[in-house]
């Protein structure tokens, strides 16, 4: 593994690339919201082994990268992915996305088909419609900001986002909480049927951020996708079963 950093529009953008001995194939992997490349350490090094150079950037704003000078939304992001991609000269790669990062990949693979030899979705965060379990959140967050003047209070409220709502808001910082909010605003359901690459969905049965209903939602969505479910596995899948994980992504390639 090497880890390097690169400058993209004024931003410096730190990346890890793994290099197997007899390339056969290369992965572009996107992390989640709130991770960075460091975490996918493990899978990387397995796809290595099977052959395959993986690149995985720390998107701006996590990890060691920079982070972005104003307000972005996926598309800045997947302008981002384009001029990465541009710069390493990856041609033509197998695009992974988890979570945020799957969302992303998404928005990617219909702007730029022809650079995608398959897409791997996992724990994708592709519907960002209000429910009603959302929206009773958010009255108990209005709620406590009565409780504002307590010492505690600021604990107890990225405990509740944390442990009951799932949220990363709390822990974004400056001009990230501001994209954090401007991004969760994005729903893709209605892209999900124009996606034209094939596609390989691979979820966590465990999962508490994704429910594996979006999983399938997603697959019923994107004609001819396959879905592929861990079944003791959560969210964080690719940390918590890398090998069996990076198995399921290797039967596809």
């Amino acid at each position: 593994m090497t880890e390097k950093r690169i400058k993209i529009n004024d931003l410096f953008i730190n990346f890890f690339e793994f290099k197997p001995e007899n390339e056969q194939g290369l992965f572009l992997i996107l992390h989640g919201w709130g991770s960075r490349a460091e975490k996918w350490q493990k899978a990387g090094e397995l796809l290595a082994q099977k052959g395959y150079k993986v690149v995985i950037p720390d998107l701006p704003g996590f990890g060691r990268s920079g982070k972005p000078t104003r307000i972005w939304d996926i598309d800045d992001y997947c302008n981002f992915v384009s001029e990465f991609a541009e710069r390493l000269g990856l041609e033509k790669f197998y695009l992974l996305g988890h979570s945020f990062g799957g969302a992303l990949a998404i928005k990617y693979s219909l702007k730029f088909p022809a650079k995608i030899n398959k897409l791997f979705l996992v724990g994708a965060a592709c519907f960002r419609r209000k429910t009603i379990r959302k929206r009773i959140f958010c009255v108990i967050a209005k709620i406590l900001k009565i409780f504002s003047f307590l010492p505690c209070y600021q604990i107890f409220r990225k405990g509740f986002y944390k442990f009951v709502v799932r949220s990363d808001y709390p822990y974004a910082e400056g001009v990230m909480r501001d994209i954090y909010l401007k991004i969760i605003k994005e729903d893709l359901s209605e892209f999900l049927p124009l996606v034209q690459v094939p596609v390989i969905i691979i979820w966590g049965k465990k999962d508490k951020i994704k429910s594996i209903k979006e999983g399938r939602l997603i697959q019923e969505k994107i004609k001819g996708s396959k879905l592929e479910v861990l079944e003791n596995a959560g969210h964080s899948l690719y940390k918590e079963c890398p090998r069996k994980f990076i198995e399921i992504v290797d039967q596809y390639l």
